[in-house]
């Protein structure tokens, strides 16, 4: 049987929840703070905890954070107060599965007990499938192409959360490859079968959303159904307008322990989030692991990496395209080259370049002339500051070297520049 522990420091509280929880199946054990519940589960290592915010002298937050550090798997319910809402969204943040609100419905708080222990269920059977067999090295490596540091750092971090159930946020501007790593993180947690499904949050229609997003009744539409036991992907999340944020909020409170939830953005939507342009409890749900990938500007050292990765998968119609290569002064062209579309960009650039050349070996003068077009033009006040003491220097000059005779030409004190 499943079991529950209770943490709350009133007794009134455990006597209650006893009554309506113990008929539908769960065993239920007590704690009347934060303290005696971490030590009570340490030893007994509860199924679910559902834990009030409000208690002393530790509370409910403060709970939630230690449990989570010392069992990462552990499924959390909070409850509260209404006017402590705005805590239990936070709570959210920091790993909480879901909350409740005080005064709640029988019939809500047993559906949220039986979510969480769906949830936990398809956690350690996805735990068991995957022991022995992680995500293969090769398949990440081979598609998160790059050698720099940045790269390395995301490699880490796609194998790490290939094994969890997590909702995980992918944040990076256009092209920075962000469908590839929600790829991976699908096919490494789950069988060949497992369903993918993807949404376009900015493109998609308001009827296109409702059918098969929200559905009716909180209980999510056509694409939430097709995407059980497998991944929900939500493109361009910013896309949605506050009004569908808010209803999302509720169908994946009743639906997302039935798949993974991966979601993109090119926004930061924390910034968002404090301006109120983007709901805190959706952001919360959705970003409790982000990741952000590195613009390609920002790790030119692997553009030479990369260049080779895309002839390897080019074509040319007079021999083959990794046999071309491209002059160190071509690549200088290429990594000095601010690139607005990321890997998307390089790769169309280098695909067009290999089916169009005629010689094996690319120098700069082959470029597209974009490329070697100057980007950062000097501020106009760096311009005329050359210009004056240009002039300067002349008048210097004509003086012979006499700086005071210069200085009165000029009409001032003393010079501001030396020749």
């Amino acid at each position: 049987m499943s079991s529950v522990l209770i943490v709350d420091d009133l007794l009134s509280i455990h006597e209650m929840l006893e009554a309506v929880i113990q008929p539908t199946g769960f065993i239920t054990a007590f704690a009347t703070d934060g303290e005696k519940a971490l030590a009570r589960y340490k030893v007994e290592r509860f199924d679910l905890v559902l834990a009030d915010i409000d208690m002393k002298p530790m509370d409910g937050i403060t709970l939630l954070k230690q449990l989570k550090a010392y069992d990462p798997s552990s499924v959390i319910i909070i409850m509260t107060a209404y006017a402590s809402t705005e805590s239990a969204i936070q709570a959210l943040k920091f790993g909480a599965f879901d909350y409740l609100q005080k005064p709640f419905r029988v019939d809500e708080l047993i559906a949220t007990l039986k979510r969480g222990m769906a949830f936990r269920q398809i956690t350690a059977e996805r735990a068991n499938a995957s022991a022995g067999s992680p995500v293969k090295p090769v398949d990440v490596d081979h598609r998160l192409i790059g050698q720099g540091a940045s790269n390395k750092r995301l490699i880490q971090q796609v194998k790490k959360l290939s094994t969890v159930r997590t909702p995980v946020l992918l944040q990076g501007e256009a092209g920075t490859g962000r469908t590839t790593v929600a790829e991976i993180l699908h096919a490494g947690g789950g069988t060949p079968e497992a369903p993918l499904v993807r949404i376009d949050c900015a493109l998609s229609s308001a009827a296109e959303l409702r059918s098969g997003l929200l559905g009716s009744n909180g209980a999510g539409g056509t694409w939430v159904d097709t995407a059980r036991g497998g991944t929900l992907l939500l493109q361009n999340l910013h896309g949605l307008d506050l009004a569908t944020q808010q209803e999302l909020v509720g169908v994946l409170r009743n639906t997302s322990h039935g798949f993974r939830l991966i979601c993109t953005t090119t926004e930061d939507l924390d910034k968002l989030t404090d301006e109120g342009r983007f709901n805190d409890e959706l952001f919360y749900r959705v970003a409790s692991l982000p990741v952000v990938l590195t613009p390609l500007r920002d790790r030119i050292e692997d553009v030479p990496v990369l260049v080779k990765h895309f002839l390897g998968t080019a074509s040319n119609p007079s021999f083959e395209a990794n046999l071309i290569e491209f002059t160190p002064d071509a690549l200088e062209v290429l990594q000095a080259y601010h690139w607005p579309g990321n890997l998307s960009e390089l790769g169309q650039t280098i695909t067009k370049i290999a089916a169009t050349t005629s010689v094996r070996m690319v120098g700069a003068e082959q470029l597209p002339l974009r490329l070697k077009e100057v980007k950062d033009w000097p501020a106009l006040a760096d311009f005329l500051a050359v210009q004056e003491r240009q002039y300067v220097e002349m008048v210097l000059n004509a003086c012979k070297g006499d700086r005071d005779a210069a200085a009165k030409i000029l009409g001032v004190e003393q010079l501001r520049f030396t020749s």
